[in-house]
């Protein structure tokens, strides 16, 4: 054999003078006999040999062994030590020039041969991509649907040229989307089905083909999946389920796909999605919460969901979920009831609903990802509902579970949300009974830190809340503002060129307040603020320079 293979290979370097195609076709099967029975040796001699060369010279349309050669390739370039060697010989080129020809075969190992060259490289994959194989290869799929190795190696291709960010605008412009939907629809295995999911996943992260996939009849596959396996316990079908009903959700997260799903709240998708909530299924109830949350993004869906009682199936799904409950599933129900609350209209109904007093229920929750949630959705709903901040900045439970996740320094955002929330209770209520539950609880030194906040936001909210405890309730703070150092806070704040107008504003009204207090006063006066604000009176913000004209006058008659 290996004297066949050195014979084979010696024929082949001279094989441009003499290329009869019956002495060609021996030597090629040779050469594909020995791979089959060790492929890594064989690959190497195939190298040495400087045969790779003369592959690139026979990848003719015309040529009789064209499809061997390719095959060839295609085994070689299993090898990953191959694959440069491949790209150095210049067979790219003439392979991705290959499959615009006819010959089923020479398409099949051509596409093998790229797809194996370029197995894991983006750069490789990237050139082919701008070589214009997406729309080639798109156009093979819908002509040779028919064959099943082809389609097959279509969705190879697709499925790792998809995960392209460059590749994407590419496939927006073909008519990716209906082929996929047409060979989807033909499919009844489980692993061709499989197959193409793992294509749509990464191409429906684009919003152009996620309505170019709605629009070719995506969802209606997708939902009767649903409906035939919601009820088994077998594994394909709970894999399927989980796949179809993902894909659905990640639909939705196009403006334009979601918008036309939701068709006035009267789209027969809109109302299947309904009925997921009250399933026995984890996972069709976790993909019918992330699909409400997904409409619940603007507006006018809001309030009509909320009008026709969205609001009910959600709390019913937390109820089932309060014990030991499904931590994914409490997480999308918060967020839809988050998303829920924007709109004005929506937020003294959800009250009224009893939705606080659902979402506290959680409060015990350990899970940063539901505290977060959690957290978001209160604030949402007390936004101007200066009764429910009340109601809830009194709860002291709630208010110590907020100073404690105040500190929870490994989390982020619930630290950001805990901060907000406290802040909020203060000034949407502007009760003296919620700050005294605060001071109580040791959430002053809190709303102190987060005036030094990186957001402005954030630094404003705590300012705007200080103020109001400066003015409600100065005494019962003062010895934790003394110690949390907010006199030098301010000072650094004002001194800053860099802090915005509205912060210097806030903080020149917090310092009046401050005055109000006697050791409070004592650092004020300590601090040289005179000379600071009266900087700020030639600040090119007039509010920001009649607040400093304020506040000189102030700080010189206290002095």
């Amino acid at each position: 054999m290996a004297d066949n293979l050195s014979d084979a290979l010696k024929k082949l370097k001279i094989t441009t003078t003499d290329s009869r195609a019956d002495s060609l076709e021996g030597c090629l099967d040779c050469l594909l006999q020995a791979l089959a029975q060790n492929n890594t040796e064989t690959s190497e001699k195939i190298q040495k040999s400087g045969v790779l060369q003369v592959f690139a010279s026979l990848l003719t349309p015309q040529s009789s062994c064209t499809a061997k050669v390719a095959n060839i390739i295609a085994e070689v370039a299993r090898n990953e030590f191959m694959r440069n060697p491949c790209v150095d010989a210049g067979l790219i080129p003439p392979l991705v020039q290959l499959l615009n020809c006819k010959d089923q075969e020479v398409l099949l190992q051509t596409g093998r041969a790229l797809g194996n060259i370029c197995y894991d490289s983006h750069t490789l994959q990237s050139q082919l991509i701008n070589m214009g194989v997406i729309p080639t290869l798109v156009k093979l799929l819908g002509i040779h649907c028919q064959n099943a190795a082809l389609t097959e190696m279509c969705l190879v291709a697709f499925g790792n040229l998809a995960e392209l960010e460059s590749s994407k605008e590419q496939f927006a412009y073909t008519n990716i989307a209906e082929e996929l939907v047409k060979l989807f629809k033909k499919q009844i295995e489980h692993d061709k089905k499989e197959m193409i999911f793992e294509v749509l996943a990464p191409l429906a992260e684009n919003d152009v083909i996620k309505l170019q996939l709605v629009e070719a009849g995506l969802v209606e596959c997708l939902l009767e999946i649903v409906q035939k396996t919601v009820d088994s316990d077998k594994e394909d079908d709970i894999a399927e389920l989980k796949t179809a009903s993902d894909l659905m959700v990640l639909l939705l997260l196009g403006d334009e796909s979601m918008q036309k799903l939701f068709e006035g709240g009267k789209g027969s998708v809109f109302q299947r999605v309904l009925s997921w909530i009250p399933s026995n299924s984890h996972q069709l109830q976790l993909a019918g919460a992330l699909a409400i949350a997904n409409f619940a993004r603007n507006d006018g869906n809001c309030i009509h969901m909320v009008d026709n009682g969205i609001v009910q199936k959600l709390m019913d799904l937390l109820d089932r979920h309060v014990e030991d409950g499904n931590v994914t599933v409490q997480h999308a129900a918060l967020s839809a009831l988050r998303n829920l609350a924007i709109p004005v209209v929506n937020k003294a109904k959800m009250l009224s609903a009893g939705v606080a007093e659902a979402v506290l229920k959680f409060l015990r929750s350990e899970m940063p990802p539901v505290q977060f949630k959690l957290l978001g959705t209160l604030r949402m709903l007390i936004d101007a509902q200066a009764e429910a901040a009340e109601q809830l900045g009194k709860n002291v439970k709630l208010v110590e579970r907020l100073v404690e996740w105040c500190e929870a320094k490994d989390h982020a955002g619930v630290m950001g949300e805990s901060n907000r929330l406290l802040s909020a209770l203060i000034r949407h209520s502007k009760s003296k009974d919620v700050i005294r539950t605060i001071v109580q609880s040791g959430g002053i030194k809190h709303l102190v830190t987060m005036a030094t906040s990186e957001h402005v936001i954030m630094q404003n909210e705590a300012l705007v809340a200080l103020a109001l405890i400066a003015a409600l309730e100065l005494v019962t703070a003062e010895k934790d503002l003394e110690n949390a150092q907010l006199v030098q806070i301010l000072h650094r704040l004002l001194s800053d060129d860099r802090s915005a107008p509205e912060i210097k504003y806030n903080s020149m009204v917090l310092i009046c307040a401050l005055i109000g207090s006697e050791p409070l006063q004592k650092e004020v006066q300590s601090m040289a603020f005179l000379e600071v604000v009266s900087k700020l009176r030639s600040h090119e913000n007039k509010t920001v320079a009649q607040q400093a004209s304020l506040t000189e006058q102030r700080l010189a008659v206290e002095s």
